[in-house]
């Protein structure tokens, strides 16, 4: 027996227990049924769930629960990933609480030391995706360094390298001078800020006062600079070309260039190339053959190609600008908005800075992840994403492959005593290779170096599946069905598992990648812990429930869109679930229960001919919705069916069925409420798996758990049935607007009339006369066959009008001194809220919620007033 109140805390827990504890996640191997895989995207290690999360499984999990019911093999790939940087960050700071410096352990003990902080502590968020209801075979958990993985690693390494498509090169990074290492721009934030824009001139080479004028907001980068820019077409400038320009305080010559990089509208219209130190500078070096200047030392202090050897950027700034005011070259200094790169985890300014790095030339691997997207092998959702992938693809510069991390997959590479690299898979392998190399025993040197971790990752698909063992698992599931992820790593992930797929696989990683957008608040805002305004999924989730949660997420996912968080609609949501149990209970009370062997197609009674062609329609819609992974179009539909079309309508219907004296009605009509019930946790177990389960497991006898249930197959329900008792909705609601809109008391008994009804509107009012009385509380209804009188108020209704005789159901003076009273009230406070929200100071310093509040309450006052003048003209005259 179901329980009065519904309280997810009563069992989300218990089923999902049930669940993987039965192996229900893993797939049937014995199974000749067509595979269906998705791969996790790897949370981080260190990682807990945020709201982003909760969408990106909330999605894969509806897919996955779906493909599972359609009968197919299924497979949900879960894992993490190392996450290198992030993870060193946290062990380095728990050691710091003891006073004790990753280098005081020494590398070997301090990875012993994450190792054993991964084993207590990581993997807090898969804990946390069980309880999202994420149904993936943890039985199959990977981790980015677990043993398999790191041999999938190293092997396609040293493929790489002996093609030559991994190589050491002296190249600019993004440094970050906390962990000393280079990393990618995903772990860049820009920050926005007001910084100082400083003028200052460069003397001519052999010009006496004569001077090209510079602007920057990093002055003490003047030492590494090798050139100043200008445009060929800048009139004022392009006779300097050619010459030099003296470098001051270091009185060094710099020449003078024509490049286009300099816009003669822009600033000064020369700009001061330092190809060491700023990306853009170091494109210019290369197209001019300048020489690269470092002034950095590894920690960003400046080094000894200055005079300010040892100094922080900053005090080197000052320094620099005094000596320049000293020479007389300082010209002004002015406020300049700018946007500086901060490291995401380490909050320094990053640097760019000349360090040798390791690279992978993708240019050439991406020329396949391309061929195959242009070919239609992979496909993009929304399409509009391939012009994005595209743009970056055919574009992409190596990628720098190397951290300076103790952290990761150290890389398969071996020094011989000259420097010679031995890349194999295993010291010993390298051993040999060196032994051969030099003809002797030599002593090896292993790189330090690890790998970025989207190098690791980037394997993902198939390294998870067992390669480079050509595994069951890997021949079943590879490539997989569908890649779920947001839109901001489609060049950090999707890309590289795209180039390493089709490098190692020479096959796409999956057939399709679904993009979707941001969780942003509900203002429409990015989430951030500096803005204070994060919501922690699992508070929601002991709140409303993982069905409330996940609804939200399904419903509000539109393609090509982000999803603005609202707790408003989520505890909606929960309503819904509230709804929907509450419904069971009313077919428990009566009764009510699926049957075996039910037959739809033998249903007599027009309205359970309805119900059930209304089943199948929803159905239909949803079933497409998905497969065209239209989640909001299939959340929404079956969220309409379930409240409207179930719960209100059909329950209101058949009440006088289920309380009436005909037996054989009665049972059909239990039936078919058992019958649509249980559709309805079909349809809707992808979406609310933990209510539809203990609702399934507790309304009838299974012979079969909910997950494992087949999705339905759609057919044609009764169209004429559907039609007509369409028609009866309709008209009550039209009949009961009107009722409200006119004031009429509860208890009135009306007489309805309807005026050039065709021929099935008249049937329709013979056969469902008793229905339509009953539920719109009329004496009778018929069709008019006299003429329109005076007290009559009318209201369209498809091809006919309603009309509603008042004489003697209200008094016409009295309403219209009452409507006229409640017409003033509500200009009166219409007055109120525009003089609130046209005044500047109410809208810009009350809180956003209070304003938001204003313009509700202005919004509903006006849809009031609209309908009491229209009540008031309908009685105008009478």
């Amino acid at each position: 027996m179901l329980e009065k109140n519904y309280n997810p805390k009563d069992f989300e827990e218990r089923i999902y227990n049930d669940w993987e504890h039965s192996g229900d996640f893993k797939p049937d191997m014995s199974k000749n049924a067509e595979a269906y895989a998705v791969v996790i995207p790897p949370p981080n290690v260190t990682g807990v769930l945020h709201m982003g999360h909760a969408l990106d499984n909330t999605l894969q999990d509806i897919l996955i629960r779906y493909n599972r019911m359609l009968g197919k093999k299924v497979l949900w790939q879960p894992g993490t990933d190392h996450a290198g940087i992030a993870t060193q960050m946290v062990v380095e700071r728990n050691l710091a609480k003891d006073g004790i410096s990753r280098h005081d352990l020494g590398r070997e003990k301090f990875i012993e030391t994450v190792w054993k902080w991964r084993e207590q502590s990581g993997g807090t968020i898969c804990k946390q995706l069980r309880r999202l209801g994420a149904s993936c075979d943890w039985s199959r958990e990977r981790f980015t360094m677990d043993e398999g993985l790191s041999k999938a690693v190293r092997k396609i390494f040293v493929s790489l390298y002996k093609d030559g498509l991994i190589y050491k090169a002296k190249k600019l990074v993004n440094w970050d001078s906390k962990f000393m290492t280079a990393v990618s721009d995903l772990e860049v934030v820009q920050k926005e800020t007001v910084g100082k824009m400083y003028y200052y001139k460069y003397p001519i080479d052999g010009s006496d006062n004569e001077f090209i004028h510079i602007a920057t907001t990093r002055p003490e980068t003047m030492f590494g600079d090798t050139a100043v820019a200008v445009s060929k077409d800048n009139e004022k400038l392009k006779h300097l070309i050619g010459k030099n320009a003296i470098l001051p305080i270091a009185n060094r010559l710099i020449p003078i260039i024509a490049d286009d990089h300099a816009d003669p509208e822009k600033g000064t219209g020369a700009v001061k190339i330092t190809p060491a130190h700023d990306f853009n500078d170091f494109e210019v070096g290369k197209r001019h053959n300048l020489p690269l200047v470092n002034i950095l030392n590894e920690d960003a202090t400046l080094n000894d190609n200055t005079p300010f050897s040892g100094i922080d950027t900053l005090t080197a700034r000052k320094l620099t600008i005094e000596k320049l005011e000293e020479l007389g070259l300082m010209e002004k200094i002015e406020d300049h908005p700018m946007v500086i790169p901060y490291g995401e985890r380490s909050g320094v300014i990053i640097e760019p800075l000349m360090t040798d790095q390791w690279f992978v030339d993708a240019p050439v691997l991406a020329k396949e992840a391309i061929r195959v997207v242009e070919e239609g092998e992979m496909e993009f959702i929304p399409k509009s994403y391939e012009k994005t992938y595209f743009e970056w693809m055919r574009n992409i510069q190596p990628w720098c492959i190397s951290r300076q991390l103790w952290w990761g997959h150290q890389m398969p590479i071996w020094y011989g005593p000259d420097g010679t690299i031995f890349c194999e898979e295993n010291e010993a392998e390298a051993q040999l290779a060196a032994d051969k190399h030099y003809g002797k025993m030599v002593e090896l040197t292993r790189e330090t170096d690890v790998l970025d971790t989207w190098f690791s990752s980037g394997l993902w698909a198939f390294s998870t599946l067992g390669w480079p063992q050509n595994t069951e698992y890997l021949q079943t599931f590879y490539p997989t069905s569908v890649l779920v992820t947001g839109f901001d790593i489609i060049f950090f992930w999707v890309a590289r598992m795209m180039m390493m797929s089709m490098y190692m696989m020479k096959r796409i990683p999956f057939r399709k990648v679904y993009m979707h957008g941001l969780v942003r608040d509900e203002k429409g805002q990015k989430m951030s812990k500096s803005k204070g305004n994060t919501v922690d999924p699992m508070e929601t989730i002991e709140k409303y429930g993982a069905d409330a949660l996940r609804f939200f997420m399904a419903a509000m996912e539109t393609q090509g869109r982000d999803v603005n968080l609202s707790e408003t609609r989520i505890a909606g949501y929960r309503n819904f679930a509230t709804k929907l149990w509450n419904a069971a209970r009313f077919g428990e009370m009566n009764n009510c229960s699926s049957v075996e062997g039910f037959e739809s197609h033998n249903i007599q009674h027009a309205v359970n001919k309805w119900i059930i062609a209304k089943a199948e329609q929803v159905t239909k819609e949803v079933t497409d919705s998905l497969n065209s992974y239209r989640f909001s179009d299939a959340a929404n539909a079956i969220y309409q069916f379930t409240w409207g079309t179930f719960c209100d309508w059909y329950i209101e219907l058949i009440k006088p069925m289920l309380y009436g004296e005909d037996e054989v009605t009665k049972e059909e009509t239990r039936a078919t409420f058992g019958w649509v019930l249980d559709r309805i946790l079909v349809v809707l177990h992808p979406f609310m798996p933990f209510i539809t389960t203990e609702l399934w497991n507790n309304t009838a006898k299974r012979n079969i758990k909910l997950l494992h249930h087949n999705w339905p197959h759609t057919s044609v329900g009764d169209n004429q049935a559907m039609s007509e008792i369409d028609w009866v909705i309709e008209l009550i609601s039209v009949i009961r607007s009107l009722r409200a809109e006119m004031n009429l008391p509860a208890g009135a008994k009306l007489n309805v009339f309807l005026k050039d009804a065709n021929l099935q509107s008249q049937q329709n009012i013979i056969d469902f006369k008793t229905m339509i009385c009953s539920l719109a509380r009329l004496e009778n209804i018929d069709v008019l066959s006299g003429d329109v009188t005076s007290d009559m108020v009318q209201s369209v209704f498809r091809e006919a009008s309603v009309l509603l005789p008042l004489k003697g159901v209200i008094d016409f003076s009295a309403e219209r001194e009452r409507l006229n009273k409640e017409l003033a009230t509500l200009n009166k406070n219409l007055e109120g809220y525009a003089r609130k929200l046209e005044n500047p100071s109410f809208v810009e310093r009350a809180p956003q919620a209070v304003v938001e509040e204003e313009k509700r309450r202005q919004a509903e006052a006006l849809e009031n007033k609209a309908k009491v003048e229209s009540a008031l003209k309908r009685i105008a005259d009478l």
